[in-house]
């Protein structure tokens, strides 16, 4: 196998990925996600890593392949968790990369991940290329504001309790794979409201 074939091989195999992560926001056929995967750079981080600080400007699209990271907002003295990620989820300080200004989400590391990103650069390359350009980041967009959206939902809707029972169905490994304190943060309770919760669900 030649090279040229090798990266089409690898630049195919992404692809399919990519639409079967898209494809519950956005059906489209394999050869959209066939263009925008040539745009994408693999990046690996360390647990506990930063990969965006507080005051900085989002420069990427990511798609989370492995691992576990979370978005956190500044409470003076603590970190309050706002989202988190795991694999085939698509995750970016979206309001900084589209403002290209500094934001105050810091996005962290939670367990040693490797993620595929697009840069806001090529992203727009991407767009002037052709009509498919523009139907990817119509598909980025929808699945950003869909995540968005049940977040705010769960957020105004629902108890510490049921938020808690929905993470435990969505992710039953949370516990072991997210710290205490970022889950106690993450559902806006205290840790002996959530051992109390805990106690009470069995």
């Amino acid at each position: 196998m030649t090279t040229e074939e090798r990266k089409d091989s690898v630049v195919h195999a992404t692809a399919i990925q990519i639409k079967k992560i898209f494809d519950p926001f956005f059906e489209a056929d394999l050869s959209l996600w066939t263009t925008f995967a040539e745009y994408i750079k693999p990046r690996s981080y360390k647990k506990n890593a930063v990969i965006k600080d507080y005051d900085e400007t989002e420069n990427y699209i990511n798609i989370l392949i492995s691992g576990a990271v979370a978005h956190f907002v500044s409470d003076g003295d603590r970190d309050v968790c706002i989202n988190l990620y795991f694999e085939n989820q698509l995750f970016s300080d979206y309001l900084s990369f589209l403002t290209r200004s500094a934001t105050v989400i810091k996005t962290c590391v939670l367990e040693d991940c490797v993620i595929w990103s697009v840069n806001h650069a090529d992203l727009h390359r991407l767009y002037a290329r052709s009509t498919k350009g523009l139907y990817i980041g119509k598909a980025i967009a929808e699945a950003m504001f869909i995540r968005k959206q049940h977040e705010q939902i769960n957020l105004l809707t629902l108890s510490p309790l049921d938020r808690y029972l929905k993470l435990l169905k969505e992710r039953p490994e949370v516990l072991q794979r997210v710290p205490l304190k970022v889950v106690c943060s993450y559902l806006g309770v205290t840790a002996e409201s959530l051992s109390r919760i805990r106690k009470k669900i069995g």
